[in-house]
């Protein structure tokens, strides 16, 4: 979620109740005190809406991992408006081939962000897809929509930007196929505790349970 700047929240918040009381009061022709109670109630319902969320806020930020999980936030903060000019250059491109590719290079950061607000200790794994390959798509996307609009078309030049655009795709999948490696690898190790709890509590059962194999998760 993008951060406001400060007070925005609060200034239309006010704005809301200032506008919706004479609407109350004189169009809806309601009590002068109830317009007011409600018209206040809509303000404050839009401060809440508008005030910033902090990431992480649902962390234990304590300890040794308060490091990573503020390094995770700072990342997020600088990534997250990035990513939203992923989405306006996908409705600026008029190729539609283009303009889907942009649209699931903003799909596929959208779920690196959900995973990593998960778990924001595995910041490390896409540390190099926030800091650079992120910020380089959105630009190529803007770069690729004023490109069709040139005078003067220049076809080589838009063509090489399209294959760069696909070849960010490939990018940005592996970086999402990274993260969730992750949740499997965890998986694995959750079998491999559960199977051993059971093993030395009802014996050996007749059939083992088998990790999943790394080589056929993409299978």
């Amino acid at each position: 979620m993008p951060v406001m700047p400060s007070g925005i929240n609060w200034v239309a918040g006010g704005a809301t109740a200032a506008i919706l009381l004479p609407l109350l009061a004189i169009g809806a022709d309601m009590p002068f005190w109830i317009a007011c109670i409600l018209s206040a109630t809509a303000g404050g319902g839009v401060v809440a809406l508008l005030t910033p969320r902090k990431l992480f806020e649902h962390l234990d930020s304590s300890g040794a991992a308060r490091g990573k999980i503020e390094f995770a936030r700072e990342l997020m903060t600088d990534a997250e408006p990035i990513a939203a000019r992923l989405d306006v250059a996908a409705t600026s491109i008029r190729t539609p081939e283009a303009a889907e590719r942009v649209r699931h290079l903003a799909s596929l950061t959208r779920e690196i962000f959900a995973a990593i607000e998960k778990d924001p200790l595995r910041i490390d794994r896409v540390r190099r897809f926030l800091t650079y390959y992120l910020p380089r798509a959105a630009e190529i996307a803007e770069a690729y929509a004023l490109l069709e609009r040139a005078s003067a078309l220049n076809g080589a030049r838009l063509k090489a930007t399209g294959d760069l655009i696909d070849r960010l795709d490939v990018a940005f999948t592996h970086y999402a196929a990274t993260l969730q490696d992750a949740d499997l690898d965890n998986l694995d190790i959750e079998l491999k505790l559960l199977k051993s709890s059971l093993d030395s509590d009802l014996g050996p059962a007749q059939g083992a349970v088998v990790p999943l194999d790394p080589g056929k998760r993409r299978a």
